[in-house]
């Protein structure tokens, strides 16, 4: 009798248990802000945005380009981290002179804020960079905002 089929059935089984196993491990590091967020923050330019929370500890950050006549920004893109029950991060934009279409700088954004279900609140700072990476503003005081999870229907 040949044993090679055998070892070859039983070394598949052992790959496909144990695959099993690292997407259970996956599904178990969800944490509730990952999803889809409409958010409010008072102190932006534009205070509505789109956050993103991806479950790889990314995030993206979206609004209308209509909060400074100037200047015009780019979708921010950023990290985030558990830290205890909140969660904090930053995420970062360019930005360029709307007549000259030149860079101009870029702004981050830090944030901590706690979800509970379908909602988060928290507070942010800003900060603001020249073309040369120096600090020309900020950082702001901590500003309020709040988030609710977009759901179906």
């Amino acid at each position: 009798m040949n044993k090679l089929p055998i070892a070859f059935g039983l070394m598949l089984s052992l790959i496909a248990m144990q695959a099993c196993s690292t997407f259970q491990s996956r599904s178990s590091s969800y944490n509730p802000v990952v999803g889809t967020w409409f958010v409010h923050d008072v102190d932006a330019p534009f205070p509505y945005h789109m956050y993103v929370f991806n479950g790889d500890g990314t995030l993206h950050q979206a609004n209308p380009d209509a909060g400074d006549p100037n200047s015009s920004d780019s979708d921010g893109k950023g990290i985030w981290f558990i830290d205890g029950d909140r969660i904090k991060g930053k995420w970062v934009e360019v930005t360029a002179d709307r007549a000259t279409h030149k860079f101009t700088g870029r702004a981050e954004i830090a944030f901590d804020i706690k979800v509970n279900h379908d909602m988060f609140a928290g507070t942010d700072t800003a900060r603001r960079y020249d073309i040369n990476g120096i600090l020309i503003d900020g950082p702001t005081p901590p500003g309020k905002f709040e988030g609710k999870r977009v759901t179906y229907p």
